[in-house]
């Protein structure tokens, strides 16, 4: 049962889409005080999610920056690679035996998992392991390149992989709510650029129906386009 709070929060918020910057305004607002809620973006779009060339999936450089801290894991088989990486600021690095460690624990601690070109052959035995938990390296999303250290500083730098959902949804966080309205909007615009450059040439009608903001706790706003 939704507790009081959220309850306000609902009957106080925009019955009509609004413009970004009142939608993260009134988040910020009704955030609960003593916890950092994470903001979050919500697109549905308009794309046949069952057909494998509607699939939209990119990425974004968040101008404000990222609202968490990504672990990200490194597999190069250079150890020129795995220093620079290292150096970078990667969680992990390692060639061959971190694959091994992969599949043998059934599992990779990170938020993302860039690869070098090379490793991909490699890494396809774990694929099982990597691709359910959303950490397959692919060059759609930057994330196979023969300079791994450079993707890790843009991951740490806000750079954003997003990849619509089974139901054709794509949801991301853009902030936290207890940062100044400006970046939260900034990094929301940023998104939905995005999103929109990512419409597939197959892709009819109105491709972004509808985009709605929300905090971890709270109730969703409806964004204007």
């Amino acid at each position: 049962m939704a507790g009081k709070k959220y309850r306000q929060a609902k009957e106080q918020a925009p019955k009509e889409a609004v413009d970004l910057d009142t939608a993260v305004a009134f988040i910020k607002e009704h955030a609960r005080q003593g916890f950092k809620e994470t903001v979050e973006l919500h697109v549905r779009l308009g794309i046949n999610p069952s057909k494998s060339d509607q699939m939209v999936r990119g990425g974004v450089v968040l101008p404000a920056g990222a609202p968490k801290q990504k672990r990200v894991v490194v597999f190069a088989s250079s150890p020129a690679a795995q220093a620079a990486a290292k150096e970078a600021g990667a969680s992990l690095v390692g060639g061959e035996e971190l694959v091994d460690q992969v599949s043998k624990e059934g599992k990779l601690d990170a938020d993302v998992a860039v690869a070098t070109p090379d490793m991909m052959a490699k890494i396809a035995r774990v694929a099982r392991v990597l691709g359910p938990q959303g950490l397959m390296p692919n060059p759609k999303t930057g994330t196979v390149s023969p300079k791994p250290a450079d993707v890790v500083k843009e991951l740490l730098a806000g750079k954003l992989s997003f990849k619509m959902d089974q139901l054709g949804n794509i949801h991301e966080a853009i902030g936290k709510a207890d940062w100044d309205v400006e970046r939260i909007v900034a990094n929301g615009r940023a998104l939905i650029d995005a999103i929109r450059s990512a419409r597939p040439a197959t892709a009819k009608g109105e491709f972004i129906r509808s985009v709605t903001l929300s905090s971890t706790m709270g109730p969703g706003v409806k964004i204007s386009l």
